[in-house]
């Protein structure tokens, strides 16, 4: 199945009463085919089965012209595609994951690139860690501050807890409710791992109470 069949048959798949709720969850900011997760996944299995996929340039591109169309499962199928080259990444991939995060940006993209992607790649070119993560965490982008803080939600004990609470602190203050929840879920996190030191970061400092009732729930 090549490019344009794959966008043909989910187009051809369309049910506009699904759309309709599928709309309103993500608060109507995109359209949407209708289409459900496992019907999505049955269309792109031929395309995601290992000895179809692409070479990793050409499933760049294509995830590219997914990511511009307008209905929102064709950003999906693109995140469903890019998953399959997560560990693949080169240093000069993080231009166009940082393109990614900032163009249709909610969270049901964003948490997908921060923390397969961006997470991936940040665990294999670590001398990047701190110029770029640290231009996301000081950035006016909301979800580029997001990413910064989501990057290291599943490295477990590998967390550099040193980043984690700069950024933290650098973006306790902000008033966006994705900010406090992500603040409270990458703490939620780190606590099943190093539990002592979220509950020491949690006495010290005066987070939101959003952020303090996420990062508490397992402790």
């Amino acid at each position: 199945m090549n490019q344009e069949e794959i966008i043909n048959a989910f187009k051809n798949k369309a049910n506009a009463e699904k759309a309709i709720g599928m709309e309103k969850y993500m608060k109507n900011l995109f359209p949407f085919l209708g289409i459900s997760s496992p019907e999505r996944k049955l269309i792109c299995k031929e395309l995601l089965a290992k000895k179809n996929l692409p070479e990793k340039p050409e499933a760049i591109n294509f995830s590219k012209i997914l990511w511009n169309k307008n209905e929102r499962e064709f950003q999906y199928v693109a995140m469903d595609l890019l998953d399959k080259y997560k560990k693949e990444l080169e240093e000069n991939d993080i231009i166009w994951i940082e393109e990614l995060v900032v163009t249709k940006s909610w969270w049901d993209t964003v948490d997908f690139l921060a923390t397969h992607l961006a997470g991936e790649y940040f665990k294999k070119h670590k001398n990047k860690i701190d110029l770029i993560t640290k231009q996301w965490n000081n950035s006016d982008n909301i979800w580029l501050q997001r990413s910064s803080l989501l990057f290291q939600l599943k490295y477990k004990q590998n967390t550099n807890s040193i980043i984690l609470e700069q950024y933290i602190l650098n973006l306790k203050s902000s008033k966006e409710f994705f900010i406090k929840k992500a603040i409270g879920w990458v703490l939620r996190e780190y606590s099943k791992t190093n539990p002592a030191w979220v509950i020491q970061f949690l006495r010290k400092n005066e987070l939101s109470n959003l952020s303090v009732r996420e990062a508490s729930k397992y402790l």
